[in-house]
């Protein structure tokens, strides 16, 4: 990350505050990730927003000695957002960063680049050739078709520290990932779910894009599938953001389904499957991740030349305006004048934004909109209980043996998955260790579980020691606060890339005579 010197002094100062806040108390806090539209800046750019993050132990029969990602970007798409619909941005790089010692810097980077090529497909009109104005010309089966205008492909390459440094996303040694079939370091991007005259089965056309593919410095293969999906988040966005205009009797725990305002959506998906041990480093089993999206630092319209792909000029470093580990709180934690200044740090630095998390809004605002029905915000302060789950891990479950206070997601390896159909939708305060915060699967319905972390629930299991806090501390921990809008792992494949078929942009069926 490339800052002002203004800025470097700023974060220095913000260090030392929380290097003596680690001396006073053992323990330090900072801030957590981003989400839909979270940020003034990243609204400007869609294609490099990320919306969600998972990380988890894989729950496919057969593939439990693998951890899956998926890095979701460009929010609230419209399945007819025709005609040239959605794509990763070509002048920008979408990575995958594994902290696996703890130091809150990265040691492996799975870095992504997008090509998008116009085949200028023409047709003869009255004796001439001439282009076609959309991106394919007939319909769609396999991979790379005659019928398809538009080329989506990218490469990947996996970054890793050299010797025993860390942070090493531009200046480690780095190697492209194969395809395992036929050795290939480019891959073919399916285009979106257009419809089913234009692609007949959308679930089989996707699927031919599922790669299986060579990870160097991993002796196992992994799997890997870039592209359109169905929304994975559930939110009842409008009540939420109208000052929470959410019935009392529903938010105090009255989980009557509300509506999910995402459900008519799509998202486009960065889905990775790697076998742990490349993930692991030693006897640790703890890793750590999160996504960043970065463009480069210049760019400026160019003169109109006509030629496809060439409407603005990009010039300098790559600068990151994005960054996803733990979901939702850049978007309802951080203030609004600092959350562009997140999206672009590192979770080295993220003391910076310190107080956000010890002292949060949120609560208290719950609170104060809620008063009538008795709900009172946790009273001690800082928030040790916010530490361990959003910081540092909590002690015994998703922890490292050592490591510098960070946001990302954290998860245990050596806690063995959940098959589908037996999750448990809040995760770990559900009993179901191997959901969210250890991790995040698709199914965990982090709205919720957030919603009573913030207020308590940490404080409510009496466990001092972990968490800082008793139940005295947290009046109304024990409320089963939810948005209404209920999620679980039935919502999802049982397979990878786990995301489910896209909505299709025409719901009719085929026109026939």
């Amino acid at each position: 990350m490339h800052l002002t010197g203004t800025a470097k002094k700023r974060i220095g100062r913000s260090l030392l505050l929380g290097c003596s806040a680690i001396l006073a108390a053992s323990i330090s806090i900072t801030a957590s990730a981003s989400s839909h539209k979270e940020a003034p800046f990243i609204d400007e750019m869609p294609k490099v927003d990320g919306t969600d993050f998972y990380m988890y132990r894989s729950y496919e029969a057969g593939r439990a000695a693998f951890v899956t990602f998926n890095a979701n970007y460009n929010p609230f798409q419209d399945p007819q957002g025709g005609p040239n619909f959605y794509k990763f941005d070509p002048l920008a790089v979408y990575e995958i960063h594994v902290d696996n010692n703890g130091d809150a810097k990265e040691d492996i980077t799975f870095q992504f680049k997008f090509t998008n090529t116009n085949k200028d497909t023409k047709l003869p009109i009255g004796g001439k050739m001439i282009s076609i104005p959309l991106i394919n010309s007939g319909a769609i089966a396999g991979v790379n078709p005659a019928t398809i205008n538009v080329r989506e492909t990218y490469t990947v390459q996996v970054v890793r520290a050299k010797g025993t440094e860390s942070g090493s996303r531009r200046s480690g040694t780095r190697a492209d990932i194969t395809n395992a079939a036929n050795g290939a370091t480019v891959f073919d991007k399916p285009i979106a779910n257009i419809g089913n005259k234009t692609i007949a089965d959308y679930a089989a056309y996707a699927a031919a894009h599922v790669y299986n593919i060579n990870i160097p410095g991993c002796a196992v293969p992994g799997r890997m599938f870039v592209g359109q999906r169905k929304e994975s988040f559930v939110i009842n966005v409008g009540e939420t953001f109208d000052l929470l205009n959410i019935p009392p009797a529903v938010i105090t725990g009255q989980e009557s389904a509300r509506a999910n305002d995402l459900e008519g959506k799509n998202i486009s998906t960065i889905a990775l499957e790697v076998p742990t041990v490349c993930l692991t480093q030693g006897a640790e089993p703890v890793i750590g991740a999160w996504t960043t999206a970065s463009v480069r630092q210049a760019r400026i319209i160019n003169p109109f030349t006509g030629t496809f792909g060439n409407a603005s000029k990009q010039g300098g470093a790559f600068s990151q305006v994005s960054r996803l580990g733990m979901p939702l709180v850049n978007e309802v934690v951080i203030g609004l004048k600092d959350k562009d200044l997140f999206n672009a740090a590192k979770p080295e630095g993220d003391a910076a934004l310190l107080d956000y998390v010890t002292n949060p809004f949120m609560p208290a605002f719950i609170e104060s909109l809620f008063t009538a029905q008795g709900v009172k915000a946790p009273t001690k302060f800082p928030r040790n209980d916010l530490v361990a789950v959003f910081l540092t891990g909590i002690t015994g479950l998703n922890k490292p043996a050592s490591g510098a206070p960070s946001e990302m997601l954290r998860l245990n390896t050596a806690i063995a998955p959940v098959a589908k159909g037996a999750q448990n939708r809040l995760g770990v305060i559900g009993g179901d260790l191997a959901g969210f915060p250890n991790g995040r699967r698709p199914g965990d319905d982090v709205v919720d579980i957030e919603l009573r972390v913030l207020m308590g629930v940490l404080c409510t299991l009496n466990q001092p020691l972990v968490y800082g806090c008793v139940p005295a501390d947290a009046p109304s921990g024990a409320i089963n606060f939810t948005d209404g809008a209920i999620t679980s792992d039935a919502r999802f494949d049982a397979a990878f890339p786990y995301l489910t078929t896209p909505l299709r942009g025409s719901p009719q069926p085929q026109n026939t005579p």
